[in-house]
């Protein structure tokens, strides 16, 4: 069986094929032959290709390489329908993702090929980023270290109307309460604040037992000086916090997106943030990625701004690489998918 690990400069290929290694030496498998493509991510931006979303590299270079191969180990490969049907042979593909965008699902349903994904891999990791987000918004880290690098000790920062707000008694809001959002929850509560939690999938026994507090989400924009974003990108949820939404918000509090730029309006956040409105804003994620050149929210002194690295740690590319070659291990051995995308593929195997 041919396999190839098409990672990229964080997911790489040899790391793909090291857990793959682990995983037949461990389950006494015949080991299969694998091949090797590095994709561009993150050096170049992901984006469209070919019809699938938040993809890197080309269907060309994807289906040259995957032609004969039974399964594909990838985090950004583009596995649209045109590559798919380039790649008779393929019957897996194993996303290290939380969700297999960068695949043509209904194609690789089509073709009888199975997609799994990644859920989890990287949930420490993007918890802990948006702990260091709120951190940095209400304490103002990053302005006060560019005013110092600049050569200004601004002891102003130290008056009352200038300080921070400490974690301890606020009300931080959580939009979203999945597998992250449970995590930061749990560190909030570490810091003795008070944790609000709109989700419509979650139930009052579950938010009870983590000790958190379950309502509507106008409750929570209206009520929390901190909201943070942890929900997942749908047509249901795109562009959730908008004017409106982003007017119910206490004056001054803190607004945290770690999770997808589109679950947040872009449009009245430069006035929101100017009039005081919102007090500051904290973003990992973007409506367009990179932000243009004359993006209006570059250079507000209330902005924190990072380029998308809420799951950029090493254990997150090896959690990844381990959960994917899990798959595949389950593959050899003729069982079930744990975690499969298109369950309506086993009927066409059928």
């Amino acid at each position: 069986m041919r396999v190839l690990a098409a990672g990229d400069h964080f997911v790489s290929p040899d790391l793909l094929v090291a857990a793959l290694e682990e995983e037949v030496r461990a389950g006494s498998l015949p080991p299969p032959e694998t091949a090797r493509l590095r994709l561009p991510w993150p050096v170049e931006p992901f984006g469209p290709v070919g019809g699938v979303e938040e993809a890197s590299g080309t269907e060309e270079e994807v289906a040259e390489q995957l032609r004969g191969a039974e399964v594909c180990m990838t985090q950004m490969a583009p596995v649209t329908a045109k590559v798919i049907d380039a790649c008779p042979d393929l019957r897996l593909v194993s996303v290290c993702r939380g969700g297999p965008v960068n695949v043509d699902l209904r194609a690789a349903t089509r073709a009888g090929v199975a997609v799994t994904y990644a859920p989890g891999r990287n949930a420490t990791a993007a918890a802990e980023y948006a702990i260091a987000m709120i951190l940095a918004a209400l304490r103002r880290v990053p302005a006060a270290d560019a005013e110092l690098r600049e050569g200004r000790w601004r002891g102003d920062f130290y008056a009352y109307d200038q300080a921070g707000v400490e974690l301890r008694g606020t009300s931080v809001g959580l939009v979203g309460y999945g597998a992250i959002g449970r995590i930061v929850a749990r560190i909030l509560r570490a810091f003795d604040a008070e944790v609000l939690v709109a989700d419509p999938y979650t139930d009052a026994a579950t938010a009870a037992e983590d000790g958190v507090r379950l309502v509507g989400l106008e409750e929570l924009l209206s009520s929390c000086t901190v909201v943070s974003l942890h929900a997942r990108l749908t047509e249901e949820t795109r562009n959730l916090i908008d004017a409106d939404r982003l007017a119910l918000m206490p004056r001054g509090a803190v607004l945290v997106n770690t999770a997808r730029g589109g679950l947040l309006d872009h449009a009245p956040l430069p006035e929101a943030l100017r009039s005081g409105r919102l007090g500051a804003l904290a973003l990992d994620v973007y409506d367009v990625e990179p932000p243009p050149a004359d993006w209006p929210l570059r250079g507000l002194p209330n902005v924190v701004t990072t380029p998308h690295l809420a799951g950029a740690t090493r254990q997150t590319a090896e959690r990844a690489a381990r959960i994917v070659a899990a798959e595949v291990g389950r593959y050899l051995r003729g069982r079930e998918p744990r975690h499969l995308a298109n369950p309506e593929v086993r009927e066409v195997r059928a």
